[in-house]
Order: C-alpha cells, then sequence, then structure tokens
C-alpha cells in the first residue's frame, strides 16, 4: 500500500492516517495547522547560517547532544560505514540557538509538537485494544515533560562529485524516537521503504507535512505500528548542485518512560547513539 495523502481537516482524518501509519510507517498531511510561510523562513534563514562561518561557534556538546554537527561528524546509519553527507543542527529550548534563528525555531518547536501530541491521540485512540493494553501508560502523555524532543535542522549539501563511493545524503535508517513530524524539504528525495520491499518516493508536496512511526513507537506497540526505513537519495542534473533543507520533529518519550520489558525511553535512546557513534 502507499503512503496516504490525508486532509487533516476531513472528519475521517485520525482513522485514514492511523490506518496508513500501520500499514506503511508513513503518513502525509495536507491543510495542517502550521504555517508554511514559518517553515519557508527557518529554510532560508538556516542555510544562510548553514554557509556562513558563524556556525562553527556552537559546535556540538557530547554531552547535552546539542548544537552544529559538522558533515565530518554526521551520523553513520545502522549497517553502514560511510557516513551521511550532511551537516545538521540540534535545536532543544534549553540548549544553544543563534539568536537570531531563536525566536522561528521555537515557535515552530512549541507547534510541531502540540500537532504532534494531538496525532499521538490519533493513534491511541485507533489502536487494537489488545495491543493499548500494553503501552505503560497513554501516547499523548508519554511526550509532557520531556526534556529530549528534538528539532532537528539538516542541510544536505550540494554535491561535489568527490564524495566517497556509495556515500549518500541519508542511508536507509529508521528514526529512534515515537514519531517524527518533517515539513516537505525545499528540494525532493525521500523515499520509503515497503512492505514488499520495493522504494517507493514520499509524496512531498510544498505545504504537507510527512509523519512517521520511530522505533520506540515499533517497540510500545510490539510491532503493530511498524518503523520503516527511509533514505534521502543523491540527486542527479542540476539539483545535484543545489541544497536541500529539512526540519525533523523528532519526538521523544520522558527518559523514565517504560517502552516495554527490554527498554525505557532512556535506555533505548543511549543504545542507538552508541550505534550511530555519536554517544560513547
Amino acid at each position: 500500500m502507499d503512503v496516504q495523502v490525508v486532509d487533516y481537516r476531513a472528519p475521517d482524518a485520525a482513522e485514514r492516517f492511523t490506518q496508513s501509519l500501520h500499514q506503511t510507517g508513513f503518513g502525509v498531511l495536507k491543510n495542517h495547522p502550521i504555517p508554511q510561510e514559518l517553515v519557508e523562513r527557518i529554510y532560508a534563514r538556516w542555510l544562510d547560517f548553514f554557509n556562513s562561518e558563524e556556525k562553527t561557534g556552537y559546535a556540538f556538546s557530547k554531552e547535552k547532544q546539542d548544537g552544529w554537527f559538522s558533515t565530518a561528524i554526521s551520523e553513520t546509519a545502522k549497517g553502514f560505514t560511510q557516513k551521511d553527507i550532511k551537516e545538521y543542527f540540534h535545536v532543544y529550548p534549553w540548549g544553544r540557538i543563534p539568536p537570531q534563528l531563536r525566536d522561528d525555531a521555537l515557535s515552530y518547536y512549541a507547534q510541531a509538537n502540540a500537532l504532534a501530541e494531538e496525532l499521538l491521540g490519533w493513534v491511541e485512540r485507533f489502536t487494537p485494544p489488545e495491543i493499548a493494553q500494553h503501552y505503560s501508560e497513554p501516547l499523548s502523555q508519554m511526550i509532557k515533560g520531556s526534556s529530549q524532543t528534538l528539532l532537528r535542522v539538516l542541510r544536505y549539501p550540494p554535491l561535489t562529485g568527490q564524495e566517497p563511493p556509495g556515500a549518500v545524503r541519508a542511508a536507509a535508517h529508521g528514526d529512534i524516537n515515537l514519531l517524527t513530524i518533517l515539513p516537505a524539504a525545499n528540494e525532493p528525495g525521500l523515499q520509503v521503504k515497503g512492505t514488499d520491499g520495493q522504494w517507493r518516493d514520499v509524496p512531498c508536496d510544498f505545504g504537507t507535512l510527512a509523519i512517521n512511526i520511530g522505533d520506540m513507537l515499533e517497540e510500545a506497540s510490539r510491532g503493530y505500528y511498524p518503523s520503516t526505513l527511509h533514505q534521502v537519495l543523491n540527486p542527479t542534473g542540476e539539483s545535484a548542485k543545489r541544497s536541500r533543507v529539512s526540519l525533523p520533529l523528532f519526538l521523544h518519550p520522558r527518559d523514565d518512560v517504560v517502552l516495554s520489558a527490554r527498554y525505557t525511553a532512556r535506555s533505548y535512546l543511549d543504545e542507538r547513539l552508541r550505534e550511530l557513534g555519536v554517544k560513547s
């Protein structure tokens, strides 16, 4: 089944959106409440930031995981040996944020977080009872008071032709968290791997939001909501000469939330950060 594009304002939006998440791990929303002009302004201003030397003053903190991550220390997806071709900045309300970018970033963070809480409520409402009984608490409550929900401002730089063999903008990976909210980027390239093993383009009309399941929700739902693999392809032609900017919000539960008999949210996150090589 293909990823569904659901009208946020439709009467059956919650059911159709949750069905898409269950069947594909992804859902796309149109006519949602996050202002497109805010997203576009963030894209433009953060691209200027990434193209400046100012970013070097915000080098990431290994302890707190906030700040700027250069292409040299970018993530290596699980099962891969080449780092992704990207740089990014981790925005937390308590973390370091360039002053001129702070207000828009925190406004988006708050609005996307509020929408994510609503969407978790949708997911919870349409989870079969035999699955929902295993949730340690309501899904929408798991994020209350969380300090780990992360806004990542991503820049995939123009390709030079000198990239290491096999390196891609984002190798196939699953997300760690509960849900990820992602406005359509300024350039296409996002694909999701279907249950049939085929890669499909995620609808990316400007103004839509792509939402996908993270590993923590798969863990909490005992696999009912699949954390499917996705990737960002290297562009060709003129597109290869342009930067791609994206703005995922990774929705994380509080550290003490019990995901399963095997993991709390904190133990799961620590394990994955060590696998990614960004935490010792």
